[in-house]
C-alpha cells in the first residue's frame, strides 16, 4: 500500500482517455488514509471549445458516500478533491488545467502538500470546488426519477418532499396522497405541496413509471403502506421509526429483497458531515479502541404535542432516540444486551414517556443513550461522544455540527491535543439522503445502509422502548 511519509507525503495520480470524442478521467489519492476516488466522463462536442458535461465526478465524502458534481470547463478538465467531509485535509488534490482536444491517451501525476489554511482556501476558491448542492447537476443527460408520497402527517413530511422537489433534475414529483381532503384543504398553499397533484394511493401506485415513494404517514400506518408500495415495485423511503412490528418490517424486508428494491430509512444522520467524519476517523483507527459512547438527543414540547405521542410506548426514545441508535450502531455493530429505561415526568397529564435511556452493552465498551422530551431549548444539547483509548470526538450541537477532536497523537492533517475541526455547511438536513437515494435507485451504487443494519436498529430501538420484538403496532 502506497504509505505516507514525512519525506515523501503521498500524491494523487491522474489518467486521461480520448477514445471516438469521450474523454474520460481518473484521479486516485493514494494517501494512506484516505482512499478514495475521482471519476468523471466528458463528451466531446464538434466545436473543439465546447465540452459537454456526461457524468460528474464522483468524490469521496469520508463516511462511504459519494458526491458528484457538473463540469463547466470547456475542454479544460478541472476538478478539486475538497473532501467535503474532511475540509481541514492536508493535502490538496487538482487537475490543472489540461487540455483534452488533441490528446490521445496520457498521464499526468501531480504532488502539492499545503497547510490546512491553504487547503480551506484553496477549495473555497478553486473553479471547480464542490458542494453538497452540486451533486444533483451531474445526471442532466438522465430523465428524473418519477417520484411520489404518500402521507403528510409524519413530522418529517414536509421536509422530505420540498427536498426532492428542490433537485428537479433528480426527481420529478408526480403527486402526493393524503385521503384527508380537510388537511389538503390546509396545505394546498403549504409552500412544500403548493402545485402538486393529489392522488389516491392507487392512482399514485399506477402511475406508468414510477419509481420511488416517500411514506411519510403517522407512524402506525409506516408499514402497511410501505408494504403495499414494495408490493407495487417502487423503491421506498420510509420514515422514522419502522413501525411497532418487527415482524411486519422483517416481512417489508424480505419482499423488498426479493424484487431487488431498495429502503432506505429515514434517519437523519446519515450524511450529516460530522457523522461523516466521525465513522471516517474511527475506520481509519484515529480514535484506537472505542470504550464509551454517550449520546442525547432532546426537546420540549407543547402540551398539544403529548397526547399523539404518548399512544407509543417508547415515547421519546421511540420518536427521538431512533436517530442516535442509527448511527451509533453503524460505528459500533449490534450490542450484546439493550437495557431501556424508561420514565414519565407528568403522570397527572398523560402516559408519554419523556424521560428515557437506553443503555448498550458491548465486550469492551457500553452506550448510552438520552432522550426527554421535556428539556428547555434542547436542541443545543444534543450531543455523541465517542471516547476511544488513542482519542475522542464530540459531536455538539448536532445540527447545525460542530465537532470537537481530541487526539493522542498527530493524525493526518491533525495534530496531538484538542481542535475544532472545520466542516463543510450542509445545504439541507435531507439532501444528502435523497441525491444518494438517486444514485442507488439508478444503479450507480449500491445502499449505504444494509437490511440487516436497519432491522438491528429496530431490534435495538424497540428492546430499548420495552417493546417485544413480536409487538405488533
Amino acid at each position: 500500500m502506497y504509505e505516507e511519509t514525512p519525506d515523501r507525503p503521498a500524491s494523487p495520480s491522474m489518467t486521461i482517455t480520448r477514445s471516438a470524442g469521450l474523454a474520460s478521467a481518473t484521479v486516485n489519492c493514494r494517501m494512506s488514509y484516505c482512499c478514495c476516488r475521482v471519476s468523471f466522463e466528458a463528451v466531446l462536442g464538434t466545436d473543439p471549445d465546447v465540452t459537454t458535461p456526461h457524468q460528474s465526478p464522483e468524490i469521496c465524502a469520508g463516511g462511504g458516500s459519494q458526491r458528484r458534481n457538473s463540469l463547466e470547463s470547456a475542454p479544460l478538465v478541472r476538478a478539486v478533491h475538497a473532501l467535503l467531509s474532511l475540509p481541514n485535509h492536508a493535502l490538496i488534490l487538482a487537475i490543472r488545467d489540461a487540455s483534452v482536444r488533441n490528446t490521445n491517451t496520457w498521464e499526468e501525476t501531480l504532488e502539492q502538500h499545503s497547510t490546512r489554511r491553504d487547503f480551506v482556501k484553496a477549495a473555497v476558491s478553486a473553479p471547480a470546488v464542490l458542494s453538497l448542492a452540486g451533486l444533483a447537476q451531474g445526471s442532466a443527460q438522465q430523465l428524473p426519477i418519477k417520484a411520489g408520497q404518500i402521507g403528510t402527517r409524519h413530522a418529517h413530511a414536509a421536509g422530505q418532499i420540498m427536498t426532492m422537489r428542490k433537485f428537479p433534475r433528480e426527481f420529478e414529483v408526480v403527486g402526493v396522497v393524503e385521503p384527508d381532503r380537510q388537511r389538503r384543504e390546509q396545505l394546498a398553499e403549504h409552500e412544500a405541496y403548493r402545485g402538486l397533484n393529489w392522488m389516491t394511493e392507487q392512482e399514485l401506485l399506477g402511475t406508468p413509471g414510477l419509481q420511488a415513494v416517500a411514506v411519510e404517514t403517522e407512524v402506525r400506518d409506516l408499514l402497511p403502506i410501505a408494504q403495499k408500495c414494495i408490493e407495487a415495485g417502487v423503491h421506498i423511503h420510509l420514515d422514522k421509526p419502522a413501525g411497532e412490528s418487527y415482524s411486519e418490517l422483517e416481512r417489508l424486508h424480505t419482499t423488498a429483497a426479493q424484487q431487488s428494491l431498495t429502503i432506505q430509512m429515514g434517519y437523519m444522520f446519515r450524511y450529516n458531515p460530522a457523522f461523516h467524519f466521525l465513522f471516517q476517523a474511527a475506520r481509519d483507527g484515529w480514535l484506537g479502541d472505542i470504550f464509551e459512547v454517550h449520546g442525547v438527543i432532546s426537546k420540549k414540547i407543547s402540551a398539544n404535542r403529548r397526547r399523539p405521542l404518548a399512544e407509543y410506548p417508547g415515547g421519546s426514545m421511540f420518536e427521538l432516540g431512533c436517530h442516535l441508535v442509527d448511527p451509533i450502531l453503524h460505528l459500533m455493530g449490534e450490542p450484546d444486551r439493550v437495557t431501556g429505561y424508561i420514565r414519565s415526568t407528568r403522570p397527572e397529564l398523560d402516559a408519554l414517556a419523556d424521560n428515557t435511556l437506553a443503555v448498550l452493552e458491548y465486550p469492551e465498551a457500553t452506550v448510552t443513550i438520552r432522550s426527554t422530551l421535556t428539556e428547555v431549548d434542547g436542541g443545543r444539547r444534543r450531543q455523541c461522544v465517542v471516547c476511544g483509548d488513542a482519542g475522542t470526538i464530540v459531536i455538539r450541537p448536532l445540527e447545525p455540527p460542530r465537532l470537537e477532536l481530541t487526539l493522542e497523537t498527530d493524525r493526518g492533517p491533525y495534530r496531538k491535543g484538542t481542535q475544532v475541526v472545520e466542516l463543510p455547511r450542509s445545504a439541507g438536513r435531507y439532501d444528502g439522503a435523497w441525491l444518494d437515494f438517486a444514485k442507488v435507485i439508478r444503479g450507480h451504487k449500491q445502499h449505504d445502509f444494509s437490511p440487516e443494519h436497519d432491522l438491528a436498529v429496530q431490534r435495538t430501538l424497540l428492546t430499548a422502548c420495552q417493546l417485544p420484538l413480536n409487538s405488533v403496532g
